[in-house]
């Protein structure tokens, strides 16, 4: 027996709200596919319940309040408004402790939708998107706020440190396999191999070319920050790799020209968003604050801007 999709997608249906929002799931790693998300979602559950309850209350909160705002239904449909309150669910849940931090998690994801729509409107002549933007400055001031306020309980894994103490440690043995399935994984906060493995079975699904743009990525930021000596310990993590997945993606797929260069821009990106990850986390340092994707949103910006007055790169 088949069924019209239209009605079983029809808005304001249960159907419609899942479908949407493993849509702002998926649309973490750029791609709009509510079967990727779904993918993805277990891929977390694997890794925590509670972490994987969060990202999808995130996800539906987003919608909700999109839809009860009035938003464009195009942007609701597509999960727009859904991937930057499920980062900063994710960041706020792993990086408070605390009884409270359920709610918080869930509060800044609510915050996390409205920022993303201030963002949207304020950047819409520019033609650029907003990307993961929201999210990072959300979940950065509410960090600093935990010196001020003390329902706040920050882990103790993000300590201010001293540069001029500060000790690189390059030794340890590399592990590329690990290194390169963390480096997608690490796009969700995930560095357990089964996760990071689905997750990108899950980006295979929605298009086999950005499955291949994500592992390219991963192992082009793996190569450049071994080969200049970053600490093994952060490349096994993939901690170096996911900002360069997603700058590859955004840059060489998902807002490209149809010009030949696109995917050799796509990894001169991913290289440079390497550079950019250790220049922004050294700055972050004394303020005890993670990078987050910080470094994609920065290399992505300059080359989407770049292709308005060079649209062949």
């Amino acid at each position: 027996m088949q069924i019209d999709k239209r009605i079983i997608l029809r808005e304001g249906t249960l159907s419609s709200l899942i479908s949407v929002t493993f849509k702002g799931i998926s649309q973490v790693i750029l791609i709009e596919n509510a079967v990727t998300g779904f993918i993805i979602l277990i891929a977390i559950m694997l890794s925590s319940i509670s972490l994987g309850s969060i990202v999808f209350l995130s996800a539906v909160m987003a919608t909700l309040i999109g839809r009860f705002g009035g938003a464009d239904k195009t942007i609701i449909n597509q999960g727009l408004l859904g991937y930057n309150p499920v980062l900063a669910g994710i960041a706020l849940f792993l990086n408070l402790e605390g009884g409270l931090r359920w709610v918080f998690a869930l509060a800044g994801a609510a915050v996390a939708t409205l920022f993303t729509a201030a963002m949207m409107h304020l950047m819409r002549n520019t033609k650029i998107p907003v990307l993961t933007f929201p999210y990072i400055i959300l979940t950065w001031f509410l960090f600093l706020a935990s010196y001020q306020l003390e329902m706040f309980q920050l882990s103790p894994s993000l300590v201010p440190q001293d540069l001029s103490h500060w000790l690189l440690h390059p030794g340890g043995t590399m592990d590329w396999i690990h290194g390169l399935v963390n480096g997608i994984g690490q796009v969700y906060f995930q560095d357990r191999l089964w996760s990071g493995i689905l997750i990108l079975f899950g980006v295979f699904w929605a298009d086999w070319k950005l499955g291949l743009y994500a592992v390219i990525g991963s192992f082009v930021a793996l190569l450049t920050a071994y080969g200049l000596g970053a600490e093994v310990s952060l490349l096994n993590s993939g901690l170096y790799g996911f900002n360069a997945v997603l700058t590859i993606l955004a840059v060489g797929a998902v807002f490209s020209t149809k010009n030949i260069l696109v995917p050799v821009t796509g990894i001169i990106a991913s290289v440079l968003t390497v550079l950019i990850t250790a220049g922004v986390d050294t700055w972050l340092v004394p303020y005890g604050l993670p990078t987050l994707t910080m470094p994609f949103v920065l290399c992505t910006w300059l080359f989407l801007a770049a292709r308005k007055v060079l649209p062949r790169i």
